[in-house]
């Protein structure tokens, strides 16, 4: 049964990884070209969908760089603001008795 087991895995990954060989990839393909319209941007949106057009590799690592900034920013204003209206998340009281 084990036999089986790798034949089987073996013909799957071959179709998976080489998509040459399914019937359904007869002719060959043009290549995929992913670009983002910047017609419609200016200032920053524009320099944001350029650095997207010119290298994804780029636009990835700032994306990965700003996502954690971003959230303690707004994590910190939302902390700023639940203080001024009176919940205090410092100290951890339990209601339940």
């Amino acid at each position: 049964m084990k036999i089986w087991t790798k034949i089987t895995t073996l013909i799957t990954g071959l179709l998976i990884l080489c998509p040459s060989l399914v019937l359904a990839a007869a002719e060959k393909a043009a290549p995929l070209v992913i670009v983002a319209d910047t017609r419609k941007f200016t200032g920053w949106e524009a320099w944001w969908t350029n650095l997207y057009n010119e290298s994804h590799l780029y636009f990835t690592l700032l994306t990965v760089a700003i996502i954690p900034v971003v959230g303690v920013v707004f994590g910190t204003i939302a902390d700023l603001v639940m203080s001024r209206i009176g919940i205090d998340l410092k100290s951890r009281e339990l209601a339940e008795h």
